[in-house]
């Protein structure tokens, strides 16, 4: 499997962030909404107050700074939220397998291009894909004759909770192909790809400060809500198409800052997400395991 790294980049923006932390640690605060902790939040309130000239560009990229240096240097806290959770992590499925020729291209999760070199694909039956939430999800099938791993890029409408329709050449490493249909196990398991790279972005062809599609990727875990942070300072869910685009009339041009979850509740934040139509940008966070 061809591993990911961080771009040099967000090296140099992790070592920025080291050299802006002495200010922070000489007691000079940046907790501009007294919630306890400086964050987007208070950058946000920030820029406004660099706006109104009450601040300095040097305190706005200190804070920037030291906001960077929390997602990158692993002192980040990452929040879980109960409600969002949908199952325990290991949770294993149960249903029948089935084979079919597609998705690789053209797939309902829309994730191409998907490399034949790196993956197993497969299809998710319409109940567990539930609107793309399992879209993307990298999951582990057995069957009788031994286990392989897979991504779900597509949808199989016709079958049952827990039914997979795996790609033609995967099937006979799970179950004889005389047998068509078969019995199946599987279980979400975090994305390899992921490991050593954070999650990326695609906005959809088309996209504007009038109306906008993206999408989430390169996830550890399947991501159950995408929200951006509004003018006014307040995260808006976007809602999903089946197709597994978030859409929005009211995201404007960007930069975005991002707040995702994960199937398992845990939330992240990536910021200053430019808007680039039809390419896939890589973000600066990852889920934890």
């Amino acid at each position: 499997m061809k591993k990911h790294i961080i771009t040099a980049a967000l090296t140099a923006a992790a070592m920025t962030a080291v050299s802006a932390a002495s200010a922070f640690s000489a007691g000079e605060s940046y907790d501009i909404n007294s919630d306890g902790s400086a964050d987007c939040f208070d950058l946000i309130s920030m820029r406004q107050e660099y706006i109104d000239g009450n601040v300095t560009a040097e305190q706005l990229k200190e804070l920037n700074c030291f906001i960077l240096q929390r997602s990158y240097m692993g002192e980040t806290e990452y929040t879980i939220d109960e409600s969002a959770i949908l199952e325990p992590k290991g949770t294993v499925h149960t249903g029948e397998g089935t084979f079919y020729g597609g998705g690789y291209e053209g797939g309902c999760a829309m994730l191409d291009p998907i490399s034949r070199e790196d993956y197993w694909i497969v299809a998710m039956n319409l109940e567990d894909y539930n609107n793309a939430q399992l879209a993307g999800a990298y999951i582990e099938v057995t069957g009788e004759l031994g286990t392989i791993n897979m991504l779900v890029t597509d949808l199989l409408p016709e079958g049952k909770k827990g039914d997979l329709d795996l790609y033609t050449d995967a099937f006979p490493l799970i179950a004889p192909v005389e047998k068509g249909r078969v019995p199946v196990s599987w279980k979400i398991i975090p994305l390899d790809s992921a490991e050593n790279a954070p999650i990326s972005f695609k906005f959809k062809e088309g996209s504007s400060e009038f109306w906008c599609g993206v999408q989430v990727r390169n996830h550890r875990y399947p991501v159950t809500r995408l929200e951006y942070l509004n003018e006014d300072g307040e995260f808006v869910e976007l809602p999903r198409r089946q197709y597994n685009f978030f859409e929005s009339m009211d995201m404007g041009a960007g930069p975005f800052t991002f707040r995702i979850t994960d199937i398992y509740g845990q939330v992240i934040i990536d910021e200053n997400i430019p808007l680039v139509p039809d390419d896939i940008t890589e973000g600066h966070v990852q889920f934890p395991l």
